[in-house]
């Protein structure tokens, strides 16, 4: 990743995190104007070939749970040969809640090629979706690593 790539991913994100600051408290205490502008700049960053600003709009398009990311973020699920990306995905497709990506989700759990991102999907649902679904176990820390 060269420097100007890296300038342009931040330059992106802070510009949607200032949108953040005023507004009505609605859309995440943004007005329905800003929020609007800031699903339309992370979308377009979403599609970038620069990694850090692809999972960081990502990641955001699902903190402001936009539903208007749904399908892009699925296609990323579904078809990014970086495991990282695909995990981000997931996440985001989670905490929007939406049942398209949902499903999506639930879907990667048992069919993508990495066994790594099949577990995080499952703990993303079973944490944001459906607590219990997975029967994640947590066990205790050993004695040794306390």
């Amino acid at each position: 990743m060269n420097k100007f790539g890296k300038i342009l991913g931040l330059v992106v994100l802070l510009a949607a995190f200032s949108t953040l600051a005023a507004g009505e408290d609605r859309y995440a205490g943004m007005s329905s104007e800003k929020y609007a502008a800031a699903v339309e700049n992370l979308l377009i960053g979403l599609k970038s070939d620069n990694l850090g600003l692809k999972t960081g709009c990502a990641y955001m398009l699902g903190e402001l749970k936009a539903t208007e990311a749904v399908v892009p973020l699925m296609a990323i699920l579904r078809s990014d040969d970086r495991e990282y990306c695909r995990t981000v995905a997931a996440l985001a497709l989670c905490r929007i809640g939406e049942a398209r990506g949902v499903f999506a989700v639930k879907r990667a759990v048992k069919f993508d090629e990495s066994e790594s991102v099949q577990q995080k999907c499952a703990w993303f649902y079973e944490q944001y979706v459906s607590p219990g679904s997975y029967g994640f176990i947590t066990e205790p820390v050993p004695v040794a690593f306390r």
